[in-house]
């Protein structure tokens, strides 16, 4: 290896950024570090040999993931301290951001062991390049939770952010992500880049309300970078049409739901637990 000294025998932590689509996206630097390397720890060894291969690169490879580097960390650096040169890949784009490594490299750091970036491609990144929306300055959100109440709870603490957000998204949660995101957010602009860099790219532009119902209409595959443009000045933020009480009679109404299922559901639009709505509701009587 050629980036850093080699003058005492402590290994050096690669965390080198893979394609996120197209294997033609590898930096030269990448390659030879992948080539040169003692080891790759990979999120998932199956996808990493594809890319291997593609290149002629075989090499040792031990798997890395959230499932296990609990243990794997410590093992590495042990290796690391002996000098070994190891590099760490994610199944695709930059590791430890959303993918796991921090805490490798927080070890690395705290033995002296040096950490050298690969630079190269990042899904968000290269999508938000391309989505038209204001890019000097950005918040990337990562994953919202999956359970709505706690999604809901974090799109309300981010609705006052003044950046335009970018987070990534599973793709059959889309729609409900984007339902909670025009509810609270209003009528922000709005683009869904899915399978970035891939044969089935495609960049769906338009408000949230927009890009829900679409997601309703035809559910997307693939992954799925969401991008929403920051609030515009002056506009007013979404707010409930109805009170919670009227908002669950309506429900009983229009979807013949139970009393208790309507508190649920119109809870769960809110962002509420059930203790709290219970306590809303009787306040309202």
């Amino acid at each position: 290896m050629t980036d850093v000294q080699d003058n005492s025998p402590t290994g050096c932590l690669y965390l080198v950024a893979t394609p996120i689509g197209n294997l033609e996206d590898i930096t030269l630097r990448a390659l030879r570090v992948l080539k040169e390397a003692d080891l790759i720890a990979c999120e998932d060894t199956r996808q990493t040999q594809k890319l291997l291969q593609h290149y002629a690169i075989h090499k040792e490879m031990v798997s890395y993931h959230a499932h296990n580097e609990l243990m794997r960390a410590p093992e590495l650096v042990i290796q690391l301290e002996e000098g070994a040169q190891v590099a760490l890949v994610s199944d695709a784009g930059t590791p430890v951001v959303s993918d796991p490594g921090h805490r490798l490299v927080v070890l690395c750091l705290r033995h002296h062991i040096p950490v050298v970036p690969i630079p190269g491609p990042s899904a968000f990144v290269a999508a938000l390049a391309a989505s038209g929306l204001p890019t000097e300055e950005f918040l990337f959100v990562g994953f919202l939770p999956p359970r709505a109440g706690a999604r809901r709870k974090k799109l309300d603490a981010l609705k006052s952010e003044p950046r335009a957000l970018v987070l990534y998204e599973a793709p059959h949660r889309l729609a409900e992500t984007l339902s909670d995101a025009a509810d609270i957010l209003g009528s922000r602009q709005a683009v869904v880049a899915r399978e970035v860099t891939k044969i089935h790219e495609e960049f769906l532009r338009g408000s949230l309300a927009e890009l829900r119902d679409a997601a309703h209409k035809r559910a997307p595959r693939g992954e799925i970078t969401l991008m929403i443009g920051p609030a515009v000045e002056g506009e007013p933020q979404a707010v409930p049409a109805v009170s919670l009480k009227q908002r669950v009679e309506q429900l009983e109404a229009e979807s013949g739901l139970d009393r208790k299922a309507a508190l649920k559901q119109a809870a769960r639009e809110r962002g509420l637990g059930k203790r709290d709505a219970y306590k809303q509701l009787l306040l309202e009587r």
